[in-house]
């Protein structure tokens, strides 16, 4: 804290003196008093600014970690977001590998010996040799 702006007299400097009437040193302990008065609420005042002060710093520590962790929890549930939207691409991409695969072997099988034959069994809806196909309009 800051010095205080008015002060007594250490003790140790304190001289004695021989007491004079009081009608003349009756101002001076009223200056004194006023004075006291004076420090203390100069101090009082001081230490209400720093608890002023001590509760702005507070509240703007608390709203930022508020801000953080409101922050991190968003985060969170972005990530948790996108690894759910992963899995799911993920599980699709597989199921849709195998298709991939199946028809590959398929495709295959039709340029093997035989693959013509196999082709006109699988497709029923061939027009079979020697037939005559009708479309209506």
């Amino acid at each position: 804290m800051l010095p205080s702006l008015v002060e007594t007299r250490p003790i140790s400097r304190r001289r004695l003196r021989s007491r004079k009437r009081k009608s003349k040193s009756a101002p001076q302990p009223s200056k004194r008093v006023a004075a006291a008065t004076l420090a203390s609420t100069l101090q009082l005042q001081e230490q209400q600014r720093e608890l002023v002060y001590s509760f702005i710093a507070l509240a703007m520590k608390i709203g930022l970690l508020l801000i953080g962790t409101t922050s991190l929890f968003k985060v969170g549930l972005a990530s948790h977001q996108r690894l759910g939207s992963y899995t799911e691409l993920s599980s699709v991409l597989d199921v849709e590998s195998v298709k991939l695969v199946a028809l590959q072997e398929r495709f295959d099988r039709f340029f093997t010996i035989g693959g013509e034959k196999r082709l006109m069994d699988e497709n029923d809806q061939w027009i079979a040799p020697n037939r005559i196909r009708v479309i209506w309009r």
